[in-house]
């Protein structure tokens, strides 16, 4: 259940002391932009604790929001297709992936992600079809936005993200005057407060809401009263395309009582005589192999599908060493029951000792693919099922131009061209690439090569792809998935570097996509001229006329050891597009510091600009905008980066004596080609 188990803990707040409420900030400054939380109306009792500011979501407008410009994702949601399976086992049709994910505290959650490598890079986006962005608490807001780089991360790949309403139990400081708040209705029988989730999910730009009643005390006429918020809720995020999923908690009595299944004391909650009243529901962890059987049974009677079913799996505790009925879900010879939720997979973070970037991909990997680190070959199953051995994996990548410099959206330094331009560590979903989405799939009749993300060099960004091993075999490895049209000007770009040995380097592209899941994918080679010796990044091109009027439904590198050393060889990117490179983009406009507060030689900024506006040619579509500053000796530093139009900056320290600090805003498009600069100072008192 989310409510006095390991869910709850993962929220948790002492009951709000007695007093008059109480929802004034601290009186400090602080420019720093947070992802938002709320109360639904009425605020606890007391004062808010350090850094928690309480707010009454029925007051919310986004004209009266000072941080909307920060919070507001600009990537819209991607259509997704469903390439043929590496393996048999992973299914498509059938049952689907929610993760809720906790990637920082309610209250103080950067919106614009901070300056630590040590953070929840979900990469694994393939596998997933809805994340909730999880949390709230009684003694901070019980309502939370997710923030705009996990919606831009998610959003580039598929992925719908829903907010969170979380009704905490009693126990946790939950009051039930907080439920009646959120099912007010006003004197035309409206609900305000469905009004006001659908208007903040359309002014951020997300994908609805996961609400969650586990605040006991209720009645039957309470419960009838949140079945018609529902649906209102439903209504009011219809023009916006939102969506709504519904926690098995509260029941048709108005207590809450956790089913384990969809019976008939919630089903109201999913469907009822009138139609569809959410569009899925999260089955709490007490489900058994029974429940879910007659759970799917009565949603398909319902005519709704067992897949609209989240069967809760808790991996918050043990990660991959979690015991779970998986046949009761995901059974491997007959047809799944129902779909999978997971709760807190960024486990395979915080269980880590060594939380660097490189040691948190190797876990999550392992998480998310199963032991053997590649898909088309999962190892033979002890109590783990991995999702990629389950369900079929989904990519984005069907329209040119595309890149990708297997950028994981934090790193420990920032690389332009292969060169280090800050050597402080970052993260930002939002500038995360498309990555591959089967990792990873190596075909090679030799020893198989370790493959990873790479965080000691990078051609842009903070990572790359590291193939490394001894190679008795020439190697290929699968990277993306696509559907890309190819034309008789269509060009494929890659930037690499061989640090140990010679290598020999081709590039495969496959016109049509395997027979039956499972068979290999069935590329078309194209060698690269060979390397000249050195460590030292260089770029093969490849045009691809010879294969114009096809479709290429995948792309591959085979990497062949020219030498009888062990091999290091790094693949810093990857783009496809037609014809020669294009114009770059428009530099943004009207640059200005909004705030700023200095203090011992240090600044707090906030920065906004404007896109550049649409001309009748067309400059290439903007992926994110970075922000640099320039030193005194003209040298230019990396400082952050955003897919909307406004960048804070917790703390940027005066160089020397320098008058004034310079900042330059460059767009930035899909092959990372970046514009001019939009340029502003703030002088230094």
């Amino acid at each position: 259940m989310l409510g006095p188990t390991p869910t709850a803990r993962a929220v948790p707040a002492a009951p709000a002391p007695p007093g008059p409420a109480a929802a004034a900030p601290d009186a400090a400054a602080d420019l720093t932009p947070y992802a938002s939380y709320w109360f639904p109306d009425s605020l606890p009792h007391g004062a808010p604790g350090p850094g928690i500011v309480w707010r009454s979501l029925k007051r919310w407008t986004p004209e009266s929001d000072p941080d909307l410009a920060h919070n507001t994702a600009s990537v819209p949601l991607a259509p997704r297709f469903t390439p043929v399976a590496p393996h048999p086992g992973a299914r498509a049709g059938q049952a689907r992936i929610s993760s809720l994910v906790s990637f920082g505290p309610t209250a103080r959650n950067p919106s614009q992600g901070s300056p630590t490598a040590d953070s929840y890079a979900l990469t694994h986006w393939a596998y997933i079809d809805e994340l909730v962005f999880w949390g709230g608490s009684s003694g901070e807001g019980i309502v939370l936005a997710p923030n705009a780089p996990v919606i831009d991360a998610a959003h580039r790949n598929g992925v719908r993200v829903l907010g969170n309403v979380f009704l905490p139990p009693a126990a946790y400081g939950g009051d039930l005057q907080w439920t009646r708040d959120l099912v007010q209705q006003d004197a035309s029988g409206c609900f305000p407060i469905a009004g006001k989730l659908a208007l903040v999910a359309a002014a951020y730009g997300f994908d609805g809401w996961f609400v969650n009643a586990e605040t006991d005390g209720g009645d039957s006429e309470l419960a009838s009263r949140m079945r018609e918020f529902l649906r209102a809720l439903r209504t009011a995020g219809a023009p916006h395309g939102l969506r709504t999923t519904w926690y098995d908690a509260m029941n048709s009595t108005g207590r809450v009582g956790w089913q384990g299944a969809l019976n008939e004391l919630n089903q109201e909650f999913f469907e009822d005589r009138t139609g569809p009243v959410s569009d899925t529901l999260f089955v709490d962890f007490r489900w058994t192999p029974e429940r879910l059987a007659s759970s799917g049974a009565l949603a398909d009677r319902l005519g709704r599908g067992r897949h609209e079913l989240w069967a809760g799996v808790d991996v918050e505790s043990n990660g991959w060493n979690t015991e779970v009925r998986w046949d009761a879900i995901v059974p491997r010879g007959r047809d799944h029951v129902a779909s999978c939720g997971l709760y807190r997979p960024e486990w395979t973070r915080d269980h880590l000792a060594d939380r660097s970037p490189g040691a948190f991909h190797r876990a999550d990997d392992r998480f998310w693919t199963g032991e053997s680190l590649d898909p088309s070959r999962p190892a033979p199953e002890g109590t783990w099922r991995a999702p990629a051995t389950v369900v079929a994996d989904r990519s984005t990548v069907a329209a040119l131009p595309f890149a990708c410099s297997f950028n994981t959206g934090h790193g420990e330094r920032w690389y332009e061209a292969g060169e280090v331009v800050s050597d402080a560590p970052w993260s930002h979903l939002g500038l995360q690439d498309r990555l591959p989405g089967r990792r990873w799939v190596v075909e090679t009749s030799g020893t198989r090569p370790a493959v990873t993300l790479d965080f000691a060099r990078a051609w842009r960004g903070g990572s790359s792809l590291l193939v490394a091993g001894r190679l008795t075999a020439p190697a290929a490895v699968g990277l993306h998935s696509t559907r890309l049209p190819l034309t008789r000007s269509t060009v494929l770009e890659l930037v690499h570097c061989a640090a140990t040995g010679p290598v020999g380097v081709e590039v495969g592209v496959a016109v049509r996509e395997p027979a039956a899941p499972g068979e290999p994918v069935p590329y078309t080679w194209f060698p690269a001229r060979e390397p000249a010796p050195g460590p030292g990044w260089r770029t093969a091109r490849f045009g691809l006329a010879a294969l114009a009027g096809r479709t290429a439904y995948g792309l591959a590198v085979r990497i062949t050891a020219l030498g009888s050393g062990p091999v290091e060889w790094r693949l810093g990117a990857l783009s496809v597009r037609d014809g020669s490179a294009g114009r770059r983009p428009a530099p943004p406009t009207a640059l200005t510091v909004d705030a700023s507060a200095a203090r011992d030689g240090t600044a707090a900024v906030r920065l906004s600009w404007h896109r550049a506006p649409g001309r009748p040619a067309r400059p290439p579509r903007v992926r994110h905008y970075e922000v640099s500053r320039v030193l005194p000796d003209g040298t230019r530093r990396f400082l952050g980066g955003t897919c909307g139009t406004a960048l804070h900056f917790p703390a940027v320290p005066r160089a020397g004596r320098e008058r004034a600090v310079a900042f330059e805003v460059r767009a930035v498009d899909e092959l990372y080609a970046a514009s001019a600069p939009a340029r502003t100072a703030l002088p230094w008192d």
